[in-house]
């Protein structure tokens, strides 16, 4: 039997994921520590649909200590399908005595996750979510797998490019199949409170100014979160060890974005500029070229329909 493993399955991407994978018939062992980055009610509120699936089970454990007992929700025949999610987010907060937690949660439990598996065996695919941050600021544009030499220029960053290095080492050297895939700017329905499209909507909702670090010319690639699910799906069957990224479509600046979404919302913000944070890139934009030819992957959703989502969702 077919089982999928999901770790992080509470937060935005994971609790998204899971909903899928039970929407299409599938088994679903999820995992999730809930850890306070930020408030753990609204974790609980992603889950809460996927609890009420008989074909759901949720274990709450932190994937940086021991993991003998994941066995047990798992029969020795399953094949397994592992989605690993799980991690600290956010560049801004990964500088300082906060790192350990960026290594305990991001290269640590990968680490631990990664050895379980080779044990276990019969593992399918080992799913990883890396992300953008690990190119820091290159030279060229378009990012590029193959081209762009990854140089973080945040912790965060350091730490996601560790974890992706070790997922590709259980490759080379144990067998272990895997694909990992760099997010580019991920937003929609249930994205974390602290990221940018999230604090926009409900500034403007309240008809605050919104605050944006820097002087807005920054670009980014608007991923929208049902691109990358499907993209995840997608990954499934791509077990050789490749890295590919998961963007394009919306690269955008800043002050564009924010146009669209008062476009979207019918009104005016008002935008309250200050410094750029430490860790903070002037631009980010993804080759998707390998997804499309490795599974077909390219974006659909238009940062105008995506950002609607995003709004109905938030506001209601």
């Amino acid at each position: 039997m077919k089982k999928y493993l999901v770790t992080g399955c509470a937060g935005f991407i994971g609790s998204t994921l899971t909903d899928k994978l039970l929407s299409e018939g599938a088994s679903v062992v999820g995992i999730d520590i809930f850890r306070d980055y930020y408030d753990v009610r609204i974790k609980r509120r992603n889950i809460a649909p996927a609890l009420e699936n008989s074909s759901f089970t949720l274990i709450e454990k932190d994937l940086s200590t021991d993991l003998d007992s994941l066995s047990s929700f798992t029969d020795p025949s399953d094949e397994l399908i592992i989605y690993h999610l799980a991690a600290q987010a956010g560049v801004r907060k990964s500088w300082g005595t906060d790192f350990r937690i960026y290594t305990r949660d991001n290269i640590d439990a990968t680490q631990n996750l990664l050895e379980w598996a080779h044990s276990r065996g019969r593992v399918k695919n080992f799913v990883y979510a890396s992300s953008s941050s690990i190119y820091g600021i290159p030279s060229d544009l378009p990012m590029t797998e193959d081209r762009t030499v990854p140089i973080p220029h945040s912790p965060y960053g350091v730490t996601k490019l560790a974890a992706e290095n070790l997922v590709k080492l259980y490759t080379a050297n144990m067998e272990l199949p895997s694909v990992s895939l760099r997010f580019f700017t991920v937003y929609g329905p249930r994205q974390r409170p602290d990221m940018a499209f999230n604090r926009f909507i409900r500034a403007a909702s309240d008809k605050k100014p919104i605050g944006v670090f820097g002087n807005g010319e920054q670009t980014r690639d608007f991923t929208y979160i049902d691109d990358i699910v499907r993209g995840l799906r997608l990954a499934e069957n791509s077990t050789k060890g490749l890295v590919m990224n998961l963007g394009g479509g919306n690269r955008v600046t800043l002050l564009h974005a924010i146009e669209t979404l008062a476009e979207v919302m019918g009104r005016k913000i008002e935008i309250k500029f200050s410094e750029s944070k430490l860790g903070d890139v002037p631009d980010t934009w993804a080759s998707a070229e390998l997804a499309f030819s490795e599974m077909g992957w390219k974006p659909s959703v238009s940062l105008e329909k995506g950002l609607s989502q995003e709004v109905t969702w938030l506001l209601s």
